[in-house]
């Protein structure tokens, strides 16, 4: 299986690549007191890419609820980091927005993905993408980005998420994006309960099937809430979220620790392909 991220292409059949994450916000549940500067995000950056990431994923607004963000705020936030981060280093770079204009501004700037927890909600946001070149993630979402759901009730949720992501990825085809181009995620803790997260990590191997790379996202809340655990304390609980999820299939680990996620797809890649690592040392 090979997937397209801008000039980069990478093999993922064996190996899962890392999605480290960057976000210039206020309210990060990572640094929750922290708005990034742009020497933070490039030294944060720096330390992803040092660390084993193949991709770095720019989001300017939270993906859980929020006070709002305006699009001039969120091109305020994410297209200064993007430029800076090109022009430093040589990986694929992500800009996580629904938005169809930002993602435009962000594409400019020399990012190749596009990552939309909206479910392609903005009719621009496709064109855009398929006009740029770049590649897009698809995630299932029931209600919409930043909404709590009153009502997160699935009475086949792997049969749901599986049926949204082929209709998405199809409709990024027919917009013009090519298949090893299109990513798909299933949106844990995105409108399903912590009960449904786990029966879609637990189902990783069905949504693979849907032959498009698998992307996990395996959210500090929702690791939180099975052990009743800050996110400051949620290392081994990640690690062993995506060990199962790249057993079952997933071929993007997105993480903000991208030194353990790179350990984990490298030993998994070792032990069930013979790949030997290609970060050792990390």
């Amino acid at each position: 299986m090979i997937l397209a991220l801008g000039a980069h292409r990478h093999d993922v059949a064996h190996r899962a690549l890392v999605m480290g994450i960057l976000d210039p916000t206020s309210d990060s549940l990572v640094d929750p007191d922290r708005l990034f500067d742009l020497d933070a995000c490039c030294r944060r950056a720096e330390q992803l890419v040092a660390d084993g990431a193949d991709v770095v994923d720019v989001g300017g607004v939270r993906v859980g609820p929020g006070p709002p963000v305006s699009e001039d705020e969120e091109l305020e936030r994410v297209v200064p980091a993007i430029e800076a981060l090109h022009a430093r280093f040589d990986v694929a770079l992500s800009c996580g927005t629904w938005r169809a204009s930002v993602a435009r501004a962000a594409y400019s700037a020399g990012a190749s993905v596009g990552n939309d927890i909206s479910g392609f909600s903005d009719p621009g946001y496709l064109p855009a993408a398929a006009a740029a070149g770049a590649s897009v993630v698809a995630t299932h979402v029931r209600i919409g980005p930043r909404i709590p759901d009153p009502r997160s009730r699935h009475d086949d949720v792997l049969g749901e998420v599986a049926a949204a992501l082929a209709d998405l990825a199809g409709r990024a085809e027919a917009a013009g994006i090519p298949r090893e181009r299109v990513l798909v995620d299933a949106g844990l803790d995105l409108g399903t309960s912590p009960e449904q997260s786990l029966v879609l990590l637990r189902g990783s191997s069905t949504l693979a099937l849907l032959g498009y790379p698998l992307v996990l996202s395996a959210n500090e809340p929702l690791l939180g809430a099975l052990l009743d655990l800050h996110v400051g304390d949620l290392a081994s609980a990640t690690t062993a979220a995506h060990a199962l999820g790249v057993i079952g299939g997933c071929r993007v680990l997105r993480a903000h620790d991208a030194r353990a996620a790179r350990r984990v797809a490298d030993v998994l890649a070792a032990i069930v392909a013979a790949v030997p690592p290609a970060h050792r040392g990390r």
